[in-house]
């Protein structure tokens, strides 16, 4: 039996709204996912302790505070630092247009605005995760 794809919902820095983090962290929950959500106000290193502790393999960042394209690259440094680089890293939330190149270029694999379909989401997921 295939072990269930793993992921890590969080909230970096001071982002206090974390209403679409538990909405999709329900719908990965729903679509057979385990899900663990590490609450609000984490610091990327600490989101990337409980990713290795956790040995998820999908960390989904929520984001509408502005500062993704400094604590999103933050976290992915210590995700490959501490040898985790086969780790899927999503985001959602408020993230402008323009930001999307430099996340990606980062190490996001996918990046979900406001009113994005939790199914393709859940799909693209899927898709994308890295098993070994």
């Amino acid at each position: 039996m295939d072990r269930k794809i793993r992921v890590l919902v969080a909230k970096l820095g001071l982002d206090a709204h974390d209403r679409g983090a538990k909405v999709i962290a329900r719908a990965y929950r729903d679509a057979g996912f385990e899900v663990i959500y590490t609450g609000l106000y984490q610091r990327p290193e600490q989101v990337a302790e409980a990713a290795i502790q956790e040995d998820v393999d999908v960390v989904a960042i929520s984001s509408l505070a502005g500062a993704h394209n400094t604590l999103i690259p933050e976290l992915i440094r210590h995700l490959r630092e501490q040898g985790a680089d086969d780790v899927l890293v999503l985001a959602g939330g408020v993230i402008p247009e323009d930001d999307i190149p430099f996340l990606k270029e980062q190490g996001v694999a996918g990046i979900f605005g406001p009113g994005s379909d939790l199914d393709e989401i859940i799909e693209f997921t899927r898709q994308n995760v890295r098993r070994v």
